[in-house]
């Protein structure tokens, strides 16, 4: 059977699906690999590293012998389209946000996986993507905030005098928001942060921040993920976490909820509630937003109230693990890897229904959507 990889297509995607070192452990199943030229350019995976890793490189996949493809952001339409039916493939799907790519890959009659479906179970683990790419988002949050706030991160004893470190405020503790705590930390930075599940306290301490408590009920969801709070608890924690933020020089705010519009933690008025210079990072700026005002990939300037009194910068995050390609997609093509070989026997990829995982993970397959949530969401024309 043949494995196939081509050059994302998106806009801004360097992720690459498939890297050289993952390559082995595939064709050592008995599966072929056909990787587009150029596929790995941005992760720094040359087509002579996917010769020699064993795949076989090609100037254009052709789709109508590929079967099975890999993939990191969501098909197209027409891209769906053109696989031929009993296709299996393999990425990010976005179910939720690409309801027109869902119903064509159905039509298709192509068995799909979604990485993101994959249930989150102690043996799923190694393929998690969410999880994986979290963490290279959170990451790149502090480098970013790092190189807009106009002060040092860490604490400096000189001659000159003592520069007091920045105090840096982390809101959500999942994957993203505990490497960001990390990264913080590394350099040198005072952080504190918030998680709507007490649980978190503890992980939050490992990592040698401050965990704030708020008089407010725990929000423990399925899956180790936050449930949806109602507006009036949103309220609540808005007006708790206020003076948390006036003392923050950075905010990193990287709370989500799967498949729904990101929770609005920081409001306007608490933005300008902050001091001169500071900085707010919304991770979720693409899923809805958790700050009010953010927009995707762009910087927005926050005036303070009165004149000359400066303003804060507002920083949407937008795809942050292509920003560093070459480690995301390591991680990302490891994932990926291990829910292929989980339905690869005998050289031929044959998903098992009857495994948990594999079942989880499907989102189309023989001309029906098996995710019941997606169905729904399609309602009548699923």
């Amino acid at each position: 059977m043949k494995v196939a990889v081509r050059t994302e297509s998106i806009p801004g995607e360097r992720r690459v699906a498939l890297t050289p070192d993952v390559i082995p452990q595939v064709t050592a199943t008995g599966l072929d690999i056909v990787v587009q030229s150029g596929a790995g350019g941005y992760a720094l995976a040359t087509d002579a590293a996917y010769v020699d890793a064993g795949a076989t490189v090609v100037e254009r996949v052709d789709l109508a012998e590929a079967d099975v493809l890999l993939h990191v952001r969501p098909l197209s339409v027409d891209l769906a389209a053109a696989l031929r039916p009993g296709t299996i493939t393999l990425g990010l799907c976005s179910p939720t946000t690409e309801p027109d790519t869902v119903r064509a890959l159905r039509d298709a009659r192509i068995s799909s996986f979604a990485m993101e479906l994959v249930p989150r179970i102690s043996r799923a683990q190694s393929m998690d993507v969410l999880t994986s790419q979290a963490l290279v988002t959170g990451y790149r949050c502090v480098l970013e905030a790092a190189m807009r706030l106009p002060r040092f991160f860490p604490l400096f004893m000189t001659a000159a005098g003592t520069i007091p470190p920045a105090k840096v405020l982390v809101l959500g503790a999942g994957v993203a928001g505990l490497q960001a705590i990390a990264t913080a930390k590394r350099l040198g930075a005072v952080v504190s942060a918030y998680d709507v599940r007490p649980a978190s306290a503890d992980e939050v301490r490992s990592m040698g921040a401050t965990f704030i408590k708020l008089d407010l009920e725990s929000l423990e969801g399925a899956g180790g993920y936050a449930r949806e709070m109602t507006e009036d608890r949103a309220r609540r924690q808005q007006e708790l976490l206020a003076p948390y933020i006036a003392e923050s020089d950075v905010v990193i705010t990287t709370a989500a909820v799967p498949g729904r519009r990101a929770p609005l933690l920081v409001t306007t008025e608490m933005v300008t509630g902050m001091k001169p210079g500071s900085v707010v990072v919304d991770m979720a700026a693409e899923s809805g937003g958790n700050v009010e005002g953010s927009v995707a990939g762009e910087d927005v300037p926050v005036p303070l109230p009165g004149d000359g009194a400066g303003e804060v910068r507002l920083i949407g995050i937008k795809d942050a693990p292509s920003a560093m390609p070459a480690d995301a997609s390591r991680l990302y093509a490891k994932n990926v890897v291990n829910l292929l070989l989980l339905m690869t026997k005998d050289g031929k990829v044959v998903p098992d229904f009857d495994d948990e995982v594999v079942a989880g993970a499907c989102l189309t397959h023989d001309g029906t959507v098996r995710h019941e949530p997606t169905a729904a969401l399609l309602g009548g024309d699923a």
